[in-house]
C-alpha cells in the first residue's frame, strides 16, 4: 500500500501553493542528502529568496537510516518527480567531473531541478582554504596569522594534480575498478602535520604521487591524446592544479589533511593567547579569571568548520548561484505568465 510521501511530486506541491492566497510565497521544497546538508543547503538557498517564493529543505524519509549511497538513492526517490516546486540538492561527487558516463551523472548534471556542489562535496566547500583563516579566528579569538594554509593546500593540490587527472581518466571508462577512489586516497593520504616540518606530508605525497603515475604511464603508454583531452576537460570544468583539493573526496580531505593542520595552528594560537594573558595579568587572580574566560570561549574545529560560511566567496559557489539565479528566474517567469499572477489551474 503506497502512502502519502511516495506520492509526492513538484506537482503536489505546486498544487499546494495554489491554494494559498495570492499574496503568499510560494514554497519550493529541497530534498538533500542527509542532515549534515540541511545547513549547508540553507545557507545557500537562502540568499535566493524572495518577497515570491522561499525554500524549505528536507529529507525523504527513506533515507534516514541509509548509510551508503544516499544521493543514488535519492535519485532513484525524486526520478520524475523534480520541478519548479521540488528540487534535489546534492554533492557533485565525481558525478560532474565523469560528465555522463553514469546514469547518475546523466541525471545530476542535466537535470534543472538537480543542483550540486561542483565541489566534490560539502566538505570541500566548507574547508575552502581563502576561508581558513577566519576558522581559526573563530575557533581561538586569534587573529594572528602564523602559518600560510592556502599555500598549503595549493601545493597538496599541485603534488596530486597528475595522479587526479589519472583517477578522473579511469573513472571515465569502464575500467575504474583498476585504480578505485579508494586505491586514489590512500596514496594522497599526507599522514599527519607539524608545524615544525609542515611541508614535509606535502613531499611525501608528491613522492607516492610521482612513482603511481609512472607506473600508469608504463601501462598506458599509448594514452597521451586520451589523458590529455581529459585534462582539457577538467581545465573547462574548472579545475586546476591549484585547486585540485576541491574535487577530491570531500571526508578525505576534511578528516586527513584539513583538521590535522587545523587542529596544530590552532593549538599554537590558543598557546599564544594564554601567554599573552598570563604575560600581561596585573596578579594570579586576574590572570585565572581572564584564562578561565578565554578557555571557556574556545570552540571546536569541527562545528566551526561545518558552520564555516567563507564558500559563499568560492568559484565553485558562484557556479551554484547561476544555476540557482537560472531556477528562481524561471519560477518568476512562470508566475507572471498565468493570468492575474494567481497560479490558477490552467
Amino acid at each position: 500500500m503506497k502512502r502519502l510521501r511516495d506520492n509526492l511530486t513538484s506537482s503536489y506541491f505546486e498544487a499546494a501553493n495554489r491554494l494559498q492566497s495570492k499574496r503568499a510565497r510560494k514554497k519550493v521544497v529541497a530534498y538533500v542528502e542527509s542532515y549534515d546538508d540541511v545547513f549547508f543547503w540553507r545557507q545557500i538557498l537562502s540568499q535566493f529568496e524572495t518577497d515570491s517564493l522561499y525554500f524549505e529543505i528536507m529529507l525523504p524519509s527513506r533515507m534516514q537510516h541509509l548509510e551508503r549511497g544516499k544521493k543514488a538513492v535519492l535519485m532513484r526517490l525524486l526520478s520524475g518527480k523534480t520541478g519548479q516546486s521540488m528540487i534535489a540538492c546534492v554533492d557533485a561527487d565525481y558525478d560532474y567531473l565523469i560528465q555522463g558516463k553514469t546514469e547518475t551523472s546523466r541525471a545530476v548534471i542535466s537535470n534543472p531541478y538537480v543542483f550540486h556542489t561542483y565541489a566534490y562535496a560539502i566538505e570541500n566547500m566548507q574547508c575552502y582554504a581563502p576561508s581558513l583563516h577566519e576558522v581559526c579566528v573563530a575557533v581561538t579569538l586569534n587573529d594572528h596569522s602564523i602559518f600560510d594554509m592556502e599555500e598549503y593546500l595549493r601545493q597538496y593540490s599541485r603534488a596530486i594534480y597528475s595522479l587526479f587527472v589519472w583517477n578522473i581518466w579511469y573513472y571515465r571508462t569502464p575500467h575504474y575498478s583498476e585504480f578505485t577512489l579508494t586505491d586514489f586516497l590512500r596514496i594522497i593520504e599526507p599522514g599527519g602535520f607539524s608545524l615544525s616540518n609542515p611541508w614535509e606530508p606535502i613531499s611525501r605525497v608528491k613522492n607516492k604521487a610521482e612513482k603511481k603515475v609512472a607506473q600508469l604511464w608504463r601501462s598506458h603508454p599509448n594514452e597521451k591524446k586520451s589523458y590529455h583531452q581529459v585534462e582539457v576537460s577538467l581545465t573547462e570544468l574548472g579545475v586546476t592544479p591549484d585547486n585540485t583539493y576541491m574535487y577530491i573526496q570531500g571526508h578525505h580531505l576534511f578528516d586527513k589533511v584539513v583538521v590535522p593542520m587545523l587542529s596544530k595552528v590552532c593549538d599554537k594560537l590558543v598557546r599564544q593567547r594564554q601567554s599573552e594573558i598570563a604575560r600581561e595579568s596585573v596578579h594570579g587572580t586576574q590572570r585565572r579569571n581572564e584564562l578561565s574566560c578565554y578557555t571557556n570561549s574556545l570552540a571546536d574545529i569541527t562545528s566551526m568548520l561545518k558552520k564555516n560560511a567563507g564558500f559563499l566567496r568560492s568559484p565553485q559557489y558562484h557556479q551554484i548561484e547561476r544555476d540557482l539565479n537560472t531556477f528562481v528566474q524561471s519560477c518568476n517567469t512562470l508566475a507572471n505568465s498565468l493570468p492575474d499572477n494567481k497560479q490558477k489551474d490552467q
